[in-house]
């Protein structure tokens, strides 16, 4: 018996975590909240670690 497993990288775990958090505090579409997700994530990584 063999089982197929998804990849899911830890990036799209993190979207995933923001998207539902915005999901459940806003009135965003799902697409809306995807978006604003990646959004959120690229302006996080891209500040530098000693400011975070």
């Amino acid at each position: 018996m063999t089982t197929d497993v998804a990849f899911v990288s830890r990036y799209d775990l993190r979207v995933k975590l923001v998207r539902d958090v915005l999901k459940q505090n806003t009135k965003l579409s799902d697409s809306a909240g995807q978006a604003l997700a990646v959004q959120l994530l690229h302006t996080m990584d891209s500040i530098l670690e000693r400011m975070r």
